[in-house]
């Protein structure tokens, strides 16, 4: 139902594409730029066994990266996602010896850390393969 005058014309319907691809990225970063970037397989939700997966291959990352430095610790800080708070995923921060962070609480549209972090992912995504 719409409110209009009984001369004036009906407005017009624009039709909506649907998105030719969703992608779920997950964007590990430090001060210094980004870290990782992991894509998420089409169908598949990210779970505490995927997300200790990720832990595992920052880990790895950040003992390239910070040779010498890795030995002083990592203070970790990552959302309040049902797999971030999930035990297994709390066991896996702790065996891979991150210190966890309590997040602040935020609105769900944007995390605090993201004003920090779309200025250059801009430029990371669109080196994408995914997105052409």
């Amino acid at each position: 139902m719409e409110w209009r005058h009984s001369d004036s014309p009906r407005p017009k319907k624009f039709r909506v594409q649907k998105s030719a691809v969703k992608v779920l990225a997950s964007i590990i970063w430090n001060q210094d730029g980004i870290l990782l970037i992991d894509y998420l397989p089409k169908g598949q939700t990210i779970k505490a066994e995927y997300y200790s997966s990720l832990l595992v291959q920052l880990k790895d990352i950040l003992e390239e990266k910070r040779r010498g430095k890795f030995t002083k610790g990592v203070l970790f800080l990552h959302e309040n996602a049902p797999a971030d708070r999930a035990l297994a995923t709390q066991k896996k921060l702790a065996y891979l010896g991150f210190q966890c962070l309590d997040h602040p609480p935020y609105s769900p549209d944007l995390v605090p850390s993201d004003y920090h972090l779309f200025p250059g992912l801009k430029k990371t995504i669109e080196r994408s393969p995914f997105f052409v």
